[in-house]
């Protein structure tokens, strides 16, 4: 199962994207072997200042048809890190070929687009800057693929 990152917004070069690289190098390592991966990051960045309309064009350009979408917003399901590594393995297992997650600008995702996904995940109630979204949701990526292959990475 191929995993898109479809975020809003260029991360230049510095400790977060140096984080998003080597937990998607992680991911796509150990994935592989489970079914998971590659993982792509596919960033959109609306120039003209069209809002959360005009980065909701953008992103459903990014997703890749047929992709099921998972929206990170704060109104989402928190699950624990063993919960979205069956959430994983639960996609993959049921023929999901393409897992798109869809990561908003600084004022989040637009609503249409939010009700379009099929999956909503929250990383709790506290708000998060979009760009350290992306950190987490990397490093959740490859905790999971750790947790469903039997590593100790992920420690109960």
């Amino acid at each position: 199962m191929r995993v898109h990152l479809c975020v809003v917004g260029r991360l230049r070069s510095g400790p977060e994207r140096e984080l998003i690289d080597d937990y998607l190098m992680r991911f796509d390592r150990g994935g592989r072997a489970l079914g998971l991966g590659p993982a792509v990051l596919s960033e959109v960045e609306d120039r003209k200042g069209g809002g959360m309309a005009a980065e909701a064009a953008l992103l459903r350009k990014a997703v890749p048809t047929g992709a099921l979408i998972c929206a990170l917003d704060e109104r989402g399901t928190v699950m624990s890190s063993p919960d979205f590594a069956d959430s994983l393995a639960g996609w993959r297992d049921r023929g999901v070929n393409d897992l798109a997650f869809v990561i908003g600008g600084a004022d989040g995702i637009a609503p249409d687009l939010r009700d379009e996904a099929q999956a909503r995940l929250s990383f709790g109630q506290m708000v998060w800057p979009h760009m350290l979204a992306r950190v987490m949701l990397a490093e959740q990526l490859y905790r999971a693929a750790s947790i469903l292959a039997g590593s100790p990475y992920h420690r109960v």
